[in-house]
């Protein structure tokens, strides 16, 4: 969601000192530590709550190793020290961001409809998989929203029920009912467990956030959660190491959730600036969503803005206010409608909205679909997150290379200078063809050759072979999106020269 402030949060930072050197000691600060795999987390937590008269706030058994909790400086060093211990993060602040309530809606979204999930008489299907909305919970209540109660890491021992608004908005343009009435999401109807992170304020911390994806991977198989949305962010930077070198043990966790076949999807926050320096946006591991501003479900730049953030944005340009991406970042970065976004509300009503916590669900929803709806399995079955996130992202390339018009002033078809991405699609795009470089043949011995090719974009893998260019032969097709490919031809005749080509 667009902030009005520049700055979402601050990381709050354990002061240290020799003996002797200050008067007072220094506050304890929040940490999270995260313990090497193969330790037990309650037997270790217990021995060191016992040692260092600790109190953990949370303990975490699957996306992470390890707990959360208050330490003083001589604290801090002591917990560093122990070899059980990987590492020791502080505990930062995330958040939201404030909401510019306006108009209410009972129709299909113009966002929604620009991604192809609906048009002014239709509607998808529901996903057959589950998604997890990480946020500030959700109103369990809602008649337009198949919400199920999932975890509340502000208030352990109530219900995620939503007490900000935030979570609730996300989660209609998620998926929305197509009941007759209200507004209808990218996915109408499809399950979402509320796992909330932050307060009423839209505020939590890191320890609140890892034991929200905590709980999401712990239930991931047994409940089918195949996406999980996360509106929020909030400052630090990807190592490329799954937070092992930078001690992000919100890294960590995310990484160990994307193993559990968990595609996350993320804003890239509201600043206008690189997200380089913003979490989780700038994890390689997630899919990361920039606003664009759509007023009419349409093509063509024709809309007008019927909320006061779309007045300093042109209908099918990016959005003033989103963050975009630079160098490896762009390779994770996709972009959807966020400016005046109508969705669900509290208690039943709608509300308008923008920002990039508004572009990320319809991503989310497309995810969903891509990994089947209606009972019927989508272009996604069957992948990783990396191989799902590589496929919406190719359907989106896809899309805008059917027709230049397709997408919007800020896609890389219609450079402003900075990465905003394609504009997510939904629908059936014409795919736009690899391109093939650097066939080559290696490892030939008497009856096996290897053959290697590269794509510029990821791709399935498939050779066909034999005596003449008629080919006759074909290996079967490698689902498995890829830029690098390998594929062994095996049982072939001696003394016999082969043809091959690669698709």
């Amino acid at each position: 969601m667009r902030r009005k402030a520049a700055i979402i949060a601050a990381i709050v930072l354990a002061t240290s000192s020799l003996a002797g050197s200050v008067q007072a000691a220094a506050a304890p600060a929040r940490y999270i530590v995260v313990y090497r795999d193969a330790i037990d987390v309650d037997s270790k937590t217990d021995q060191l709550d016992k040692l260092y008269g600790l109190v953990d706030d949370f303990r975490y058994r699957h996306a992470l190793h390890g707990f959360a909790t208050r330490l003083s400086g001589e604290q801090l060093a002591r917990v560093r020290a122990d070899p059980d211990v990987a590492f020791v993060s502080p505990d930062r602040m995330l958040s939201t961001s404030d909401q510019v309530p306006l108009l209410p809606g009972d129709t299909a979204p113009t966002g929604v409809r620009r991604i192809g999930a609906a048009t002014t008489t239709t509607a998808s299907r529901t996903s057959d998989v589950n998604v997890a909305v990480i946020d500030s919970g959700i109103d369990l209540r809602n008649s337009d929203l198949n919400a199920v109660n999932g975890t509340n890491c502000i208030r352990s021992n109530r219900t995620a029920q939503d007490d900000n608004g935030h979570g609730t908005h996300v989660s209609g343009t998620i998926a929305a009912k197509n009941n007759g009435a209200g507004v209808v999401g990218v996915a109408p109807g499809t399950r979402l467990y509320a796992v909330k992170v932050v307060d009423a304020q839209g505020s939590g911390t890191d320890a609140q956030v890892i034991c929200g994806i905590d709980w999401v991977t712990a239930h991931a198989a047994s409940l089918n959660i195949k996406v999980a949305n996360m509106s929020l962010g909030g400052p630090g930077a990807d190592d490329a190491n799954c937070g092992r070198t930078n001690s992000d043990a919100l890294h960590a966790a995310i990484c160990r959730s994307v193993a559990a076949g968990v595609t996350y999807v993320v804003a890239a926050g509201n600043s206008g600036v690189d997200f380089a320096s913003t979490v989780p946006a700038s994890y390689d591991e997630v899919l990361t969503v920039t606003a664009m501003a759509d007023y009419d479900g349409l093509p063509g730049g024709r809309g007008s803005a019927n909320c006061l953030d779309g007045f300093f944005d042109a209908d099918d340009s990016a959005s003033y206010f989103s963050n975009f991406a630079s160098g490896p970042d762009a390779g994770h970065t996709i972009a959807a409608p966020g400016v005046c976004i109508t969705s669900t509300w509290p208690g039943g009503g709608y509300q308008t909205i923008s920002g990039t916590s508004m572009a990320s669900p319809h991503v989310a929803g497309a995810v969903a679909l891509c990994l089947g709806s209606g009972g019927v399995p989508g272009r996604c079955a069957g992948m990783t997150p990396a191989q799902a996130i590589a496929r919406v992202r190719g359907d989106a390339a896809g899309h805008a290379g059917e027709d230049p018009s397709n997408g919007f002033n800020g896609d890389p078809a219609h450079s402003v200078g900075v990465y905003y991405g394609y504009l997510a699609w939904t629908g059936v795009a014409r795919a736009m063809p690899p391109v093939i470089t650097n066939v080559r043949a290696s490892s030939v011995s008497d009856v096996a050759a290897t053959i290697e090719w590269n794509t510029d974009e990821a791709a399935d893998s498939q050779v066909e072979y034999g005596p003449t260019t008629a080919y006759g032969s074909s290996t079967p097709v490698d689902p498995a999106f890829a830029l690098a490919h390998v594929v062994t031809l095996r049982g072939l005749s001696q003394t016999t020269t082969y043809h091959y080509r690669v698709k």
